[in-house]
């Protein structure tokens, strides 16, 4: 894994304070671009049964941190954006996202564990320099890159 001076650190809430059970769900829509370091059990703590674990997805570390008991909920402040070659990859990780989570607007969806996302085309700046874009992206749950054209 590479070294980052600045690591986010996620805080999920699982049954058992499991971190696996997240890195897992992350793992299946990402794929081998999510590297998994180990498993470091906390043990009890004032959230009950704790667990961390490094990560890498896309090059990024991130450390991700499970309680037993929900201590600080995930919310709008923290949220990451994916960019997408194309429609097929919007797809992949909008679905997936939003099959056990909930879709928002403008391509903004939040996953099972409540994690926010942007799932947007890399080439978002250019579709929204077209005429009338703003009130397709306002119309949109999932960003639909053919409704731009």
């Amino acid at each position: 894994m590479t070294q980052n001076k600045i690591i986010p650190c996620l805080w999920f809430c699982t049954n058992g304070g499991n971190i696996s059970k997240v890195v897992d769900y992350y793992k299946t829509v990402f794929g081998n671009d999510l590297e998994e370091g180990n498993i470091i059990p906390l043990g009890e703590t004032p959230s009950g049964n704790t667990e961390i674990c490094e990560v890498t997805i896309f090059g990024q570390k991130y450390s991700l941190m499970s309680t037993e008991k929900e201590h600080h909920p995930l919310n709008d402040a923290f949220s990451f954006t994916i960019n997408c070659e194309d429609q097929k990859e919007i797809d992949k990780f909008w679905d997936y996202f939003t099959r056990e989570g909930e879709e928002s607007q403008c391509g903004w969806c939040i996953d099972k564990y409540g994690l926010r996302w942007q799932v947007l085309p890399e080439n978002f700046g250019e579709l929204m320099s077209k005429p009338n874009s703003m009130e397709v992206m306002m119309s949109q749950r999932k960003i639909v890159i053919g409704e731009y054209l």
